[in-house]
């Protein structure tokens, strides 16, 4: 595990998801909503976004938690040897979005850049779920069964995965730990 894609669809947990991972695995974390976007949520030029995410895909350790764009989301998905895709059920994607736009208030979300507008953004998460589930979703979950054989695949699609995740990449960071020790 030294290239991790996390991938799926909005308000599935996937900032949080890739922090833990960082700091359980040491891997770099890059969230693509800060390279995306500037404080207050205004975007970068688009071609200064890809160079940036680039620059990241020829670097040999990484967690890249996020979207992106469609462009850069195959080369990203191409070029991790994990993916980790988060494909919990769409109700709990709607509550995790609301649950953020109420907290957001009171607590930026994490992943997000400084400043970010939080009602805004969380419309444009409302907007992208259903049209990531219906046309997305199923690309993921076609690209993870071509590539399972060729790259460590975790396929979450329930809350108590996400923990089960945690603690065998746990365990198996211990295990490598003790075993070169």
């Amino acid at each position: 595990m030294k290239k991790v894609a996390v991938f799926g669809n909005a308000g599935g947990g996937k900032s949080t998801l890739s922090k833990r991972l960082s700091q359980i695995t040491g891997l770099p974390l890059h969230v693509l909503d800060k390279i995306q976007y500037q404080s207050g949520g205004n975007p970068i030029p688009h071609e200064d976004y890809k160079h940036a995410h680039q620059q990241i895909l020829v670097s040999d350790r990484w967690i890249i938690d996020g979207f992106g764009c469609i462009e850069t989301l195959w080369l990203r998905l191409n070029e991790a040897d994990t993916l980790v895709f988060v494909d919990l059920p769409l109700y709990i994607h709607f509550w995790w979005v609301t649950k953020r736009l109420f907290t957001g208030y009171f607590k930026p979300p994490q992943g997000w850049p400084e400043k970010s507008p939080i009602l805004k953004s969380s419309l444009s998460s409302y907007r992208v779920l259903w049209l990531c589930h219906k046309y997305l979703t199923p690309k993921y979950r076609e690209y993870i069964e071509q590539t399972r054989s060729m790259k460590s695949v975790y396929h979450i699609r329930s809350t108590e995965q996400i923990l089960q995740f945690f603690k065998l990449i746990e365990n198996e960071t211990n295990f490598k730990d003790g075993a070169s020790a």
